[in-house]
């Protein structure tokens, strides 16, 4: 058993890690970003990512109000785009972040 802020931030994980229909009582549950994982990065990648790790945790996760979601730049990571979610839960009201490691596989 895990504290709210720790199972908040575990279903955000899990959240993120799940595509769209994998779950049977719950289709429309998961973020699309396993969509993106051979696309070339580019500001037009970077948005979608953005975009939809926004969406799935707005329609997925009542607890929390994302603040800002950020694709964090840097020297090529061994194929890891890291996602910075921060986000406040409703009903404290405190700020946490949470960075999702997001493997690309560029293509070539």
């Amino acid at each position: 058993m895990v504290d709210d802020d720790v199972d908040i931030r575990e279903s955000l994980v899990i959240l993120l890690s799940t595509r769209p229909g994998e779950r049977v009582m719950r289709p429309l549950y998961g973020c699309n970003l396993h969509a993106l994982v051979f696309e070339q990065v580019s500001e037009t990648v970077v948005g979608a990512i953005r975009q939809a790790v926004a969406s799935a945790v707005e329609r997925c996760e009542p607890r929390v109000q994302v603040v800002l979601v950020t694709v964090l730049p840097g020297p090529d990571l061994d194929g890891v785009l890291p996602i910075e979610i921060v986000y406040r839960v409703r009903a404290t009201n405190t700020t946490h972040n949470l960075v999702y490691p997001f493997y690309v596989e560029a293509a070539r």
